[in-house]
C-alpha cells in the first residue's frame, strides 16, 4: 500500500510559524511532525510514500539523513493550489488504492488499521477517518446514514452542521477517483468538489473512534500535539555527556540529551524534553510539558511552563506559560508572556483579521523566528508575534505584531537638578554605627 503526504501548503492560518518552513517541519521532542508521521506509517506497514512538497524542496533535505525502511519519492507542487493540486501532482506515482494525508498526521496508525478492516468489510473502496467535534466551524463537516457518507460541508455553522462528524483528513482512496478529479475545474476546493461527485455514485464509509488526533490548523495546536507525544512516547534519559548540578533537582519523566547543561538550583518537573546542547541556568525552574529543542538556552531565574522552544531560541529571567519560539528567537531579562486573562475567559487570538475560538483559557504568546524580545517586554494571552521583529524594552504587546516590525514605546524623560534641602543628618550620615 502506498500513501500521499500532503508537505506544500501555505498555512496561512499557522503564522507566524508558517513563515519560511511548511508546519511539518516543526520538531517535536526532537523529530520534525513529518517524521512522526512516518513512522506512525511504517508501523503499520505502509511500503512506498509519495510526498508532494513545494519547489524549495524543505521537506526533502530535512529528512535526507532520516533513516527509514519506507521507500519515499519526492514530487513538486509548483504553487499551493489546494489539496487537488497536490494530488494531481502525485498521481503518476499511483496505479492502486492509496491513502491520502496531511504530512503532520503523526496518529496516523491509529487509523489505517480501521480503513482498511472497514473496506474488507463493507467492500466500499474509499474510506474516510472521522471524529467527533463540537467546533464545526473549522472543519469539513460528514453528512452520514449510518456510516456511509453522503457529502461534506466545508466549515458550517454550528446550527448547519450536519452531523458533529468532521472529516479527519486521512483518507483511503481508489485509483479512479483521480478520474474524477480530473474532470473538476482547478479552484482551491476542487479536492472537496471531487469527492462530493464521487460519494454522489459510489458507497463511502467512515471509521469514527474517540482516540484523540489533534489538529494541527493553527499554531497553538502544536501545545497539544506536544502534550500528546510526551504522553505516548518520552521516556527518561539523560545522555552520558550530560553536565547536570547535583544541586539541581529533577523529578519525573525527563528526556535530557547530549551536552546539556543543567546549573546549580535548577528545578526541572517532568514531563519534559530538552534536547542536546541546551542549558538551564541557575535557579531556572522548567515545569511540565516543556519541550527544548536543540540549542534553548534557558537563562538563570527563568520559570518555563507548558512551551515549545525551537532550536537556539533563548530567554534570560522572566516568566514563560503556555507559549511558542521559533528558531532562533530570544526573549530579554524580565520579560513575562501572560498567558490567562484576569477573569480566566476564554483566550480567542486573531488570525487573518478574526477572532477564533481556542477553547484554551491559558495561552501565551507565539513568537516568529529571530524575532528579539527586549528586557522587561510582556505580552497578553494569545498574540502573535511575526518573524524577524524587535519589540522594544518595556513594552505591553497588546495585539499581535507584523513580522519584520519594530515595536516600542517612546517615554518622556525629564532630568531636573534636584533643589538642596536642610536636613538634620542621621547617625550614618555622620559616619556613626558604619563597619
Amino acid at each position: 500500500m502506498k500513501a500521499v503526504l500532503l508537505a506544500a501548503g501555505e498555512s496561512s492560518r499557522f503564522w507566524p510559524l508558517s513563515e519560511g518552513h511548511h508546519k511539518s517541519l516543526f520538531c517535536l521532542m526532537g523529530k520534525p511532525l513529518i517524521q512522526w508521521t512516518l513512522e506512525a506509517l511504517e508501523r503499520v506497514g505502509v511500503k512506498e510514500i509519495i510526498i508532494v512538497q513545494a519547489p524549495t524542496q524543505a521537506v526533502e533535505r530535512a529528512l535526507k539523513d532520516v533513516e527509514l525502511k519506507l521507500r519515499v519519492r519526492y514530487v513538486v507542487q509548483e504553487q499551493p493550489k489546494g489539496m487537488g493540486d497536490a494530488l494531481r501532482a502525485a498521481s503518476r506515482e499511483l496505479e492502486d488504492s492509496f491513502f491520502l494525508l496531511h504530512a503532520h498526521e503523526f496518529t496516523a496508525d491509529l487509523w489505517l488499521k480501521l480503513m482498511m478492516k472497514k473496506s474488507r468489510a463493507t467492500r466500499a473502496k474509499m474510506i474516510l477517518a472521522g471524529q467527533a467535534t463540537q467546533e464545526p466551524w473549522k472543519y469539513g463537516m460528514l453528512a452520514l446514514k449510518g456510516d456511509r457518507v453522503t457529502r461534506i460541508v466545508e466549515k458550517p455553522a454550528a446550527k448547519d452542521a450536519p452531523s458533529e462528524v468532521r472529516a479527519l483528513g486521512i483518507y483511503l482512496l481508489p485509483r479512479e477517483f483521480l478520474d474524477d478529479l480530473t474532470h473538476v475545474k482547478e479552484h482551491p476546493y476542487a479536492y472537496e468538489e471531487a469527492l462530493g461527485r464521487y460519494m454522489g455514485k459510489q458507497d463511502v464509509r467512515v471509521v469514527i473512534q474517540e482516540e484523540t488526533s489533534p489538529s494541527i490548523k493553527y499554531p497553538w495546536d502544536l501545545l497539544a500535539a506536544t502534550r500528546l507525544l510526551m504522553d505516548e512516547h518520552l521516556e527518561a534519559y539523560r545522555a552520558p555527556t550530560a553536565q547536570v548540578s547535583p544541586l539541581a533537582h529533577l523529578e519525573g519523566e525527563i528526556y535530557i540529551g547530549e551536552r546539556v547543561k543543567i546549573h546549580e538550583y535548577a528545578v526541572i518537573k517532568g514531563p519534559c524534553y530538552i534536547g542536546n546542547d541546551c542549558v538551564i541556568g541557575t535557579h531556572a525552574l522548567v515545569r511540565e510539558y516543556t519541550d527544548l529543542e536543540d540549542g534553548v538556552v534557558i537563562g538563570a531565574h527563568a520559570e518555563v511552563a507548558r512551551c515549545l522552544f525551537q532550536e537556539k531560541s533563548s530567554t534570560h529571567s522572566g516568566y514563560f506559560g503556555d507559549s511558542i519560539f521559533d528558531r532562533g528567537a530570544r526573549a530579554g531579562a524580565g520579560t513575562v508572556t501572560a498567558n490567562v486573562k484576569v477573569h480566566r475567559d476564554e483566550i480567542r487570538p486573531i488570525v487573518k483579521g478574526q477572532r477564533v475560538p481556542t477553547g484554551l483559557r491559558s495561552l501565551g504568546a507565539i513568537v516568529g523566528a529571530k524575532t528579539q524580545l527586549g528586557i522587561s517586554a510582556m505580552t497578553m494571552p494569545g498574540v502573535l508575534i511575526g518573524a524577524n521583529s524587535f519589540v522594544g524594552p518595556g513594552t505591553v504587546v497588546d495585539e499581535n505584531v507584523p513580522s519584520s516590525t519594530r515595536l516600542y514605546l517612546r517615554q518622556d524623560r525629564v532630568m531636573k537638578r534636584k533643589k538642596a534641602r536642610r536636613e538634620r543628618l542621621s547617625t550614618v550620615d555622620k559616619g556613626e554605627g558604619i563597619c
